[in-house]
């Protein structure tokens, strides 16, 4: 597959109704994920997969090529996740270190509600071609520069020390992954609530100025006050 050859526009152009590829993408995408997940990229069959969406492996033909389109499908789903999520839950505040705060609580989030695409995508993105890897790469860094922009803002406003933005970036992701990854042994002593609370104390007492660290106590302070007067 080329680079020009991009399975998703592919997908919506060959059924026309976006609603209907909406719809049909997930059914799919879900079985896709389960099965990947349960018995290996290589064992699963598309017979499988029209098995497990109930519907026929004709009409997972109108959708994508191969069992290949498949997984890529499957990882850019959860990529796809991050990149709605994200924007939505930050897209009414104002205060830029709320605003990078919402977005690592929600990137954790969705990691929870998808962590079995999220191991599949660790697991299983070497088993495509080199240009389908590509196009993860690509999606991947997209969402990461969500995340980066709220870094580098508050390190621009002088709330955050001037760190390496990409690593700090990758810090934030690698633990909200580590959610997925290691929920084995995480989901025996934390909830992904205090599990997320664990990850900010890190990443903030490591990052925030004095000034962040100002705005932060007024931030909590303002919420604790509402809260008791609610």
């Amino acid at each position: 597959m080329t680079e020009q050859a991009d399975p998703v526009t592919d997908f919506v152009s060959q059924v026309g109704d976006e609603e209907l590829v909406r719809q049909r993408r997930a059914q799919i995408v879900a079985a896709a994920v389960q099965l990947f997940s349960e018995q290996g990229y290589y064992r699963t069959k598309v017979q499988d997969v029209a098995k497990r969406a109930g519907v026929s492996a004709g009409l997972i033909y109108q959708y994508v090529r191969d069992k290949e389109d498949l997984l890529l499908l499957s990882i850019l789903d959860v990529l796809d996740s991050y990149t709605a999520e994200i924007p939505r839950a930050v897209g009414h505040i104002s205060d830029p270190l709320a605003r990078c705060v919402a977005a690592f609580r929600t990137y954790c989030r969705v990691v929870d509600q998808r962590r079995d695409a999220t191991i599949l995508a660790y697991r299983s993105t070497k088993s495509l071609a080199p240009a389908r890897r590509q196009i993860i790469k690509r999606a991947e860094r997209q969402t990461n520069q969500l995340i980066a922009g709220y870094i580098q803002t508050c390190i621009d406003l002088g709330l955050f020390r001037a760190v390496d933005t990409e690593l700090a970036t990758y810090q934030l992701v690698m633990y909200a992954h580590a959610w997925a990854l290691k929920y084995w042994q995480f989901a025996k002593r934390f909830d992904l609530e205090t599990y997320i609370e664990h990850g900010l104390d890190l990443f903030l007492h490591a990052l925030l100025t004095e000034r962040g660290r100002a705005l932060l106590d007024r931030t909590t302070a303002a919420a604790t006050a509402r809260t008791a007067a609610s």
